[in-house]
């Protein structure tokens, strides 16, 4: 089983529409996935549509036991994607952790659950842009930790000030069994303006400097409106744009190219039957 966090210190970046979009195709490619929503806004929650009535417990359940039970999971609308909704609106989560001991570790050992290990191969987490004891135990319960930067200055600040602060505070862990996963950076809504390629151009340039501790994913998700008109269809957008005239590529291939690089077993595969989404190569 693959866990991902999708990590930032700075909000605003794209978190949440990467993690839904993600774990939608890797569920329309045949994995079974669990979307985790760790931000106290449940902006990831209310992403696709959840089957009239079935909301069950949620993050709260999951972080005060230590264990993610079946009483936990919510099922969307779409199949292999299931969802542990964040039920916390007034903060009170964070707060609590601070009073553990475990505080780092306690979503790592609830992923650890038969419920998971045995009904999934990928969890994906969305975390909130607030460093706090949630952000950390989000960060801590993942194998990969994926960062979208937008290629604009303060963003790329904040992820050299911000992010490489909680890789250094979190590391440590290491020495208690809990080894912090591989960070990959990834370029995110890169528009076509000069001073978005100048930045984008550097970020791979400055990555040199990091001494191999974070990798720069090849794949780079342009800025393109089909992001936004899927937020709004409530609908995954390998979906909503499977091909695109001209030289951007379409999502659908944009989103595969990204999950190639993430789950590398499945390189090649493509979602839908006979579709390639050919069409902005």
């Amino acid at each position: 089983m693959l866990k991902l966090t999708v990590l930032s210190t700075k909000g605003g970046v794209g978190k949440t529409t990467l993690t839904a979009n993600l774990g939608a195709l890797l569920a329309d490619l045949g994995l079974r996935v669990l979307m985790i929503d760790a931000d106290v806004q449940p902006s990831l929650s209310k992403y696709y549509p959840i089957p009239r009535g079935l909301q069950r417990a949620g993050l709260t359940q999951v972080i005060l036991r230590g264990e993610v039970g079946v009483e936990a999971i919510t099922p969307t609308l779409f199949n292999n994607l299931d969802l542990v909704v964040s039920d916390d609106p007034e903060g009170r989560l964070p707060a609590w952790l601070l009073t553990r001991i475990d505080r780092g570790f306690r979503l790592r050992a609830a992923l650890s659950a038969p419920a998971i290990t045995r009904s999934y191969d990928c969890v994906l987490i969305d975390t909130q842009g607030a460093v706090g004891p949630l952000q950390d135990a989000a960060a801590l319960a993942a194998d990969v930790l994926v960062s979208p930067i937008t290629p604009e200055i303060l963003s790329a600040r904040e992820f050299r000030d911000g992010t490489m602060e909680l890789l250094d505070r979190l590391q440590p862990g290491a020495h208690v069994g809990a080894a912090l996963g591989t960070l990959k950076a990834l370029v995110y809504r890169q528009d076509r303006t000069t001073d978005a390629r100048l930045i984008a151009t550097q970020l791979r340039e400055d990555f040199g400097s990091l001494g191999g501790r974070v990798s720069l994913l090849d794949t780079v998700v342009p800025y393109a409106k089909a992001y936004k008109e899927a937020a709004t269809a409530r609908m995954p957008v390998h979906r909503h744009e499977r091909q695109r005239a001209g030289r951007m590529p379409s999502a659908y291939l944009v989103m595969h190219r990204l999950a190639w690089e993430l789950v590398p077993r499945i390189a090649g595969a493509y979602a839908g039957p006979g579709m390639r989404g050919e069409g902005g190569r």
